[in-house]
């Protein structure tokens, strides 16, 4: 029986891919009517922290390089299985990235390069028997005893020596000092990776950047349903109904500089993303060094609810903390194919093949990666692109005598020159290179140590109409700084809210799989 919705309205609170997808699941699971759906974002475009822009001329920019994985990510695969493809209409996103990815397998051959500009062995994880007990105490420790321990505090300096780590760490963006049960989480849910992390053979590539490959799809899909996309419209703050519960009445808004309330009538739904990894990005140049931003209006927004009812979460642990939580990335534009010639034949990989290349000894702790071109729609045939980004950016370059926060664009190429020790071609790589810097004061915040109520529930206790989901919501098991997250969050939020019972992905449980644990202890003894 179809359900009636009468006038009833939900808000969506950020133009990210969780809201997309929670938009996605009314319209083709709960039937709910598109114009009566509305996303509210900031920016003037959608896509949140799954971006990228540019062209040819001026260069192209993506913030975060995502990775996404077959096996972990079940929602996120269960829903693009629904999307058609821009390009193939008759296939869906998802059969488009199978496609794609089998036609381009990951096989990193150079995973990890040292001082002298050589491609390590990586075969060995590197572990002594201190780091394997740890790791294995790690793995069954119940997360209540850990609080908020950071991963320096479980493992022995040795550790974080590791071809394990080195590969990990830039995998994912740990540092030392993030959380332990976050590390914890990635162990046990990646743990089918772990054998192969040296040639991280489970990435799945999209055919672009992930806005032209996942975000666009998602709009042109939700588009006909008549969505009411809000953009240049920043939520500023929630007002709630007097009394114990949590209802919220009002939003506070601010369209185009002009402030403005929406009225929240009796059952209408507001799902709010909170917080945001991307927020406060700032941009340099070749000649320019990026600033360091503070926090923006997501933040905020956080900040003021919490404030006002118990069980909202405490942004503090995330947003207050921003020399731990910031590192630098940077997208090079070529009018030639000269530095990935270069780079294929140095690291045995044809560009989109080959996943990370980690400078181990890089004070930046520098790592890049060739994507398959073009990795733009609009991308012009002989224009080439490539994305990296540095966990340390206010550490002093090994080449370049400055802080890699305080490096315009061409400096940063200059240090990675120096680093493969390709200057005998510095002059042709630099003539038609423009890199632009791009730092991120919040990118690894959702890493930060923190307790359990520091995040709060998809639909918090007592809650009649309000939902979180982002990155910094509470969801068990599974880990933040995936597509995966914010998708089942998404789902979760959605059905909880609109009372449906329809079963959600369950996430996959290797630590119980007897082959998965077998192969992970043997890779330990590597």
């Amino acid at each position: 029986m179809k359900k009636e919705y009468g006038n009833q309205q939900v808000y969506f609170v950020g133009g990210g891919i969780a809201s997309l997808a929670g938009a996605a699941y009314l319209v083709r699971d709960c039937d709910f009517p598109g114009q009566n759906i509305h996303i509210i974002e900031e920016m003037k475009i959608l896509g949140g922290s799954n971006d990228g822009s540019g062209n040819g001329e001026q260069g192209y920019v993506i913030r975060g390089g995502r990775m996404l994985n077959d096996e972990a990510y079940e929602n996120l695969w269960e829903l693009l299985q629904s999307i058609p493809s821009i390009d193939h209409p008759e296939k869906s996103v998802r059969e488009e990235i199978i496609e794609f990815d089998n036609a381009n397998p990951t096989h990193a051959n150079a995973r990890l390069v040292n001082r002298k500009g050589e491609i390590e062995d990586v075969l060995s994880m590197g572990f002594d028997m201190a780091d394997r007990l740890a790791l294995g105490k790690l793995i069954i420790t119940p997360e209540d005893k850990m609080g908020k321990a950071r991963i320096n505090d479980w493992f022995g300096p040795h550790f974080f020596q590791t071809n394990f780590w080195y590969m990990w760490a830039t995998t994912f963006a740990f540092q030392p000092w993030h959380s332990a049960v976050e590390f914890k989480r990635y162990i046990i849910r990646f743990m089918h990776e772990f054998p192969r992390i040296q040639t991280l053979e489970g990435v799945t590539r999209t055919p672009y950047n992930q806005y032209d490959s996942i975000i666009l799809p998602m709009h042109k899909y939700l588009e006909p349903h008549g969505i009411d996309f809000t953009l240049k419209c920043t939520v500023t703050d929630l007002q709630f109904k007097d009394g114990d519960g949590i209802t919220v009445t009002k939003m506070n808004v601010l369209r185009q500089g002009v402030a403005d309330v929406i009225e929240v009538n009796e059952g209408d739904l507001v799902i709010v993303t909170n917080g945001s990894m991307t927020e406060g990005s700032s941009i340099g140049s070749m000649t320019k060094a990026p600033l360091l931003n503070g926090k923006g209006s997501s933040w905020k927004l956080w900040e003021n609810i919490a404030s006002k009812k118990p069980g909202l979460g405490n942004p503090s642990s995330f947003d207050d903390h921003v020399d731990e939580s910031k590192w630098e990335s940077f997208t090079v534009t070529f009018q030639d194919s000269k530095f990935f010639d270069r780079m294929e034949k140095f690291s045995r990989n044809r560009a989109g093949t080959g996943a990370l290349v980690t400078f181990k000894d890089s004070s930046w702790f520098m790592s890049i990666v060739l994507a398959f071109q073009p990795h733009f729609r609009n991308q012009p045939e002989n224009v080439t692109v490539f994305w990296g980004y540095g966990l340390y950016p206010d550490k002093v370059g090994d080449f370049v005598k400055k802080r890699m926060s305080d490096c315009t664009g061409e400096e940063i190429m200059e240090e990675l020159i120096g680093h493969l020790h390709f200057e005998e071609s510095k002059e042709e790589i630099m003539a038609s290179a423009n890199c632009i810097p791009c730092m991120m004061p919040y990118i690894t915040s959702q890493f930060m140590p923190r307790l359990n109520s520091d995040r709060p529930k998809v639909v918090p206790e007592g809650s009649t109409n309000l939902a979180f989901i982002s990155q910094y919501c509470e969801i068990p098991d599974d880990v933040v700084f995936t597509e995966e997250y914010s998708v089942r969050a998404a789902r979760t939020a959605v059905y909880t809210l609109l009372g449906m019972n329809r079963p959600i992905e369950p996430i996959n449980q290797y630590q119980y799989d007897v082959r998965t644990l077998f192969t992970s202890f043997v890779t330990s003894f590597r």
